[in-house]
């Protein structure tokens, strides 16, 4: 569920980059004041530190909108380290070996490394840090195309997934043909500046005070001026557009091409429940493209004040890898099967950063959800990064916890929408997924700084960005006050959630603006602070949920 700055190039075009040369404003609409409640605007832009840190960043004193994080550690924890809580991560493979992670893993002590034996009988060989559910393959396709390839299901449900494949490739193809234009557009507009300044690095400032009454060198300027909207520099910005070129490709080559099949090189049968004797004990992550785990881990629990990267939200987890996500698609068992793996070893959390709008087996993983449920585990999922509303029976997004809009199967699988870190009515991500009955909370989802492979860091955005945002507050909640259930823990992070007046847009749609208290079931922002206060009154029985 990565979300880059795909959606905001893709709403430029190659016209509209020299238009702004002509003198197209490329500013941010402000927020209407009456939009906002009491809470001003933060007007000034995040420096440095607080955008790799806002999501930890409190509302009301720091004017954006985080979780109050920080200020739950300075007035609440104090250097309280809590029993230790084991925290799945449910994802693509992760850097085991990172310089930020590599201190807060799960181990399983009753297994013996590299012997190739199921030391502790629990049916998985080597699983010292978790469990890989889809060996050595990740490129795999889209769940609608696998069902064209597999004539899986109906004939009303092979005609609604060729739709949708049909509507994707045509989509896919014209995406990927803007971004390389656009691509093109920036380079060759980088090559002119560089030669009329004389070096190859330069500032927006050096930008800007290029004098010029070349027509062409004009356009040149105005078309990188416009790319600092997107980073903080040209060589990030093309990075970033490279990254869009590759996405598309990869969707076209593997997600919703109907003939090509990832799962040859795992063995086992993907329609079969039973077929469990596949994957392998190592969780680690293939390639520097595959980040998306080691991201999601950080946000939880990076290793807090080591003079590193950046501070996890949990100050006392053991972090749990369970490779399960490919580059497409997740496959119904893996997820069923990792969410049974991740309870019978001992997680108390699982975060599944993942979602998909088909699922053939979606029974396996609601049957995995009860068996966590049965066994007090919290499962906190992202909502997706479509910009709908999931309670449209048109958007499914699973897994879910309840089926068509009915009462929910189980009371422990927490859903989280996605804020950005401007309060106003920008206040939720314009990708973010929304709804009174499938959304539950709305947490710090985009431009979020964390861990990714070979002891990197970067920005990454979306739900999936979200949901573990959330995931470190329950370990939070579970390591101060083990007594309390996963049932209780979800309704407190629901119920202790900050509030807000604004009015805000949603799916990106100035048209669709509602109250925020009308996006989600809660109508709350998640917040660590309140939650640990509610969470000490609920554990001591002052107050009872």
């Amino acid at each position: 569920m990565k979300k880059t700055l795909l959606g905001s190039f893709l709403r430029l075009s190659v016209a509209s980059l020299f238009l702004v040369s002509c003198g197209g404003s490329t500013a941010l609409i402000s927020t209407p004041v009456e939009n906002i409640d009491a809470i001003p605007i933060k007007i000034a832009e995040l420096n440095k530190e607080e955008k790799k840190n806002w999501g930890h960043a409190d509302l009301v004193t720091d004017t954006i909108p985080g979780m109050s994080v920080n200020k739950a550690y300075k007035e609440i924890i104090k250097g309280k380290k809590g029993q230790k809580v084991i925290v799945a991560v449910l994802d693509s493979g992760m850097d085991l070996k990172h310089e930020d992670l590599d201190g807060v893993l799960w181990r399983n002590r009753k297994e013996i490394a590299g012997n190739n034996k199921d030391d502790d009988k629990n049916g998985y060989v080597d699983d010292i840090h978790g469990y890989n559910f889809i060996g050595e393959s990740y490129n795999e396709q889209l769940e609608y195309a696998r069902i064209l390839r597999l004539k899986l299901g109906d004939a009303a449900l092979q005609a609604k997934a060729k739709a949708k494949v049909d509507k994707e490739y045509n989509e896919t193809i014209q995406n990927k043909q803007q971004y390389e234009q656009i691509s093109q557009t920036v380079k060759n507009a980088d090559a002119a500046v560089q030669k009329v300044l004389g070096k190859e690095t330069y500032t927006k400032e050096d930008l800007a005070g290029i004098k010029t009454e070349d027509a062409t060198l004009k356009q040149h300027v105005g078309v990188l001026l416009q790319m600092y909207n997107y980073g903080e520099s040209i060589p990030a910005v093309l990075k970033e557009i490279n990254s869009g070129v590759k996405h598309f490709t990869d969707k076209l080559n593997y997600n919703i091409n109907v003939d090509f099949d990832g799962r040859k090189e795992v063995g086992d049968n993907p329609y079969d429940i039973k077929d469990t004797g596949y994957g392998n004990g190592n969780p680690q992550n293939r390639s520097e493209d595959e980040s998306h785990g080691t991201h999601v881990a950080g946000i939880i629990g990076a290793e807090r004040n080591n003079g590193k990267g950046i501070n996890g939200v949990a100050n006392n987890v053991a972090i749990m890898s369970i490779r399960a996500v490919p580059n497409g698609d997740e496959y119904d068992k893996d997820i069923a099967l990792g969410i049974r793996y991740a309870v019978d070893n001992g997680a108390k959390i699982i975060n599944g950063s993942f979602g998909k709008s088909f699922s053939p087996y979606a029974e396996w993983v609601y049957d995995a959800i009860k068996y966590a449920a049965k066994k007090d585990v919290l499962i906190v999922h992202a909502a997706g990064n479509d910009g709908q509303d999931l309670d449209d029976p048109l958007n499914p997004n699973f897994p879910n916890d309840q089926v068509n809009n009915g009462p929910e199967i189980a009371d422990n699988l927490i859903t989280v929408g996605a804020l950005d870190k401007k309060y106003g009515s920008e206040l939720i991500a314009s990708f973010s997924n929304y709804g009174t009955i499938n959304v539950d909370v709305f947490a710090p989802g985009n431009d979020i700084y964390s861990t990714v492979p070979n002891n990197k860091y970067e920005f990454q955005g979306g739900t999936s960005m979200a949901a573990p945002g959330v995931a470190g507050v329950a370990a939070l909640i579970r390591s101060q006050y083990p007594n309390l259930s996963a049932s209780q823990v979800k309704k407190i992070i629901m119920q202790s959630g900050s509030e807000t007046k604004a009015s805000v847009i949603l799916g990106g749609d100035a048209t669709k603006a509602k109250p925020f208290n009308q996006a989600s079931k809660s109508g709350k922002m998640v917040n660590a602070y309140n939650a640990l206060i509610l969470a000490k009154n609920v554990s001591e029985r002052k107050i009872k949920l």
